[in-house]
Parts: C-alpha cells; structure tokens; sequence
C-alpha cells in the first residue's frame, strides 16, 4: 500500500482557515436557529457569542464542533448508554484526521494577555504554525483570513485580537472567533466533540507515526451542561477519559500499535480512575502537574486494513461517569 505523506498544503485545494471562514458564514446565516449573536465589532473582528451572554445551543455546539475541524470530520449527536441508562454521544467521524484534528482542532493555542484568556483551537493555529506540531508536519498556511475558536468565558479585548492578528499575519477585519465557555451548550458539546483529536495526540505523544491513521470514528458522551466552567471542564475531561471510545483505521506493521499498547488509552496513567477534578486538586490546581499520559479516550481500537488484525486498549469507566455527571 502506497505510504501517506505528511499533510502538505495543496494550492488547488481550499486552506483549512477557507474552510472554516464558510462554516462561520453559513453559522451567521442561521444565527437565530443556532442562538448565537454577532458581537458590535472589536478592534475590527468577527466576534460570535456561542455561549457567554447568550444561550446557545446543541447545534451551537455541532457548528462549534465543525468549525473546529474545518468541515473535515462529520460530527452528530448519537443515542448511547452511561452505566445503564440511555445517554446522548457525540459522534465523530474523519477521513482526514490529521487535517482536521491535530493541524485545526486541538486546543494548542493559550491566547492570554493582561485582560484576556482563553484556550484556542481550529484553523487559525496553522496560520500561526507556532506549535511544534506544525514544525513535525511541516504544515503552515499563508492565510488571508483566519478562524478560531475561543474556549473562554469572556469576549477577546483588543488586545487579544491584536495578538492574534500579529501571530497569524493578518488584519484584524479578517478574524472570525467563536467563543463558548465550557459551562455551556455549545461549549460543553465541542470539548465532548474531541475523542478522536486526544487519540490522535496521545499516539503522537508516544512516538506512534500518526500518518498512518487513514480514517478515525469516536464517541464520547455528552455531559450535562455544568452551573461554572471549572465543573464543566471535570465533567469533559471524564466524558473523554473514562466514556469515549475511538477506532483507528490505520495501516503499517502491527508492532508499532502492539509496543504501546496499555500505555494509548487513560488507564495507562496512574492518576486513572478518579473524577477528573479530584486529579486536578491534587495537582494544586496545575494542570501541566498533571500526568499527560492520562489525556486520552477509555477505550482505543485498531483496524490495520493491511494486515486485517485488529488491536483493542482500554475500557470504559461508568462508575467515576456516574460520580461525574451527579448520576
């Protein structure tokens, strides 16, 4: 089988920010089904409330959850189970992986300045290319205009944009940020929305080449909608930690999957087992304190399409779910 290279920008082909500019447009056009709003102007940008003042929405959240990928995996809601009982899942599904979940939507940018923070993820990170993830793929874009996503409780200053602005080598006119705070609809489906992306990372993170993922499906459950963000964040991380689950297609020799093994899914972390919030207490609130082994889905399968062997980690955790989501 004829090896996948690395992600290379086709000039023929529209840039991921091209991609997701469209989805914000097509997100503004149906604003009032969505329940999001366009902010007055500041500093000459694109400003959508997803989540902050207003109410938003489960489709809210699909948009968000799109635009974060730049339209490069196809993202639904689905009926599951937790411990039991009927559960609404987010179900993802990519053909481009990588594109869409390591260059656009892994939340690899703190935007911080004196008034403003907030973790940014989607296309605009390969305008900025500042992470070593665009150094390992070689993958940058000369963007005329940029999309991001803001995971924050409050709306980017001047100054955040102009940081932004700098950073991706554009106008401030030419910027689209969708904000949501966790403890929202749509915040809290487009973090539930990211059960492949934390695969995708915790095999780059092991040394796995991630080029040979052809094609990804997960799931993770849909947490209920938290009263602050820091719950919000406990009850995400769990979804993902102790409820997805993710199959890879992938192709290459089967001992590159086999020599990592328990170390892919979140139980190959000591910190396993207990709610997200109480690991993070113990990390004094630190979450670089935090063992990064723990960030991936529960369960991690394999379908090698060459060799047609089939390689399963993991597994799910519905009691800490139960405790997370007040079950």
């Amino acid at each position: 089988m004829q090896e996948r290279h690395k992600p290379v920008q086709d000039e023929s082909e529209p840039t991921l920010n091209e991609l997701a500019w469209d989805l914000v447009q097509q997100a503004l056009f149906a604003s009032e089904e969505l329940r999001i709003e366009l902010l007055d102007e500041v500093a000459g940008a694109t400003v959508i409330d997803f989540g902050v003042e207003t109410v938003g929405s489960l489709g809210a959240g699909l948009a968000l959850a799109e635009v974060c990928t730049a339209g490069l995996a196809e993202i639904s809601l689905c009926s599951g189970e937790v411990d039991g009982r009927g559960w609404p899942h987010v179900f993802v599904t990519s053909d481009s992986p990588i594109e869409a979940c390591l260059l656009s939507q892994y939340a690899g940018w703190r935007v911080g300045t004196k008034d403003f923070f907030g973790m940014g993820s989607g296309p605009m990170r390969a305008a900025a290319a500042r992470e070593p993830l665009f150094e390992t793929f070689d993958y940058r874009e000369a963007a005329t205009h940029v999309v991001g996503v803001l995971e924050s409780n409050q709306f980017p200053t001047e100054a955040a944009i102009a940081e932004i602005a700098e950073k991706c080598g554009v106008e401030t006119a030419n910027i689209a940020l969708l904000v949501a705070p966790t403890a929202s609809p749509a915040g809290n489906l487009q973090v539930a929305a990211r059960s492949v992306e934390t695969a995708l990372h915790k095999l780059h993170e092991l040394g796995y080449d991630v080029t040979h993922v052809e094609s990804a499906t997960g799931w993770a459950p849909l947490p209920p909608v938290a009263a602050d963000d820091l719950a919000g964040i406990g009850r995400t991380n769990d979804a993902i930690l102790y409820g997805a689950r993710v199959t890879l297609m992938v192709h290459g020799d089967d001992e590159a999957v086999t020599s990592l093994g328990p170390r892919i899914p979140s139980s190959g972390s000591p910190a396993h087992g207990r709610p997200f919030l109480e690991v993070l207490e113990q990390a004094g609130n630190d979450f670089y304190k935090i063992d990064p082994l723990l960030f991936s889905p529960a369960e991690v399968v394999f379908h090698n399409i060459e060799t047609g062997r089939v390689h399963c980690f993991g597994e799910l955790a519905p009691s800490v779910l139960r405790e997370s989501f007040g079950m």
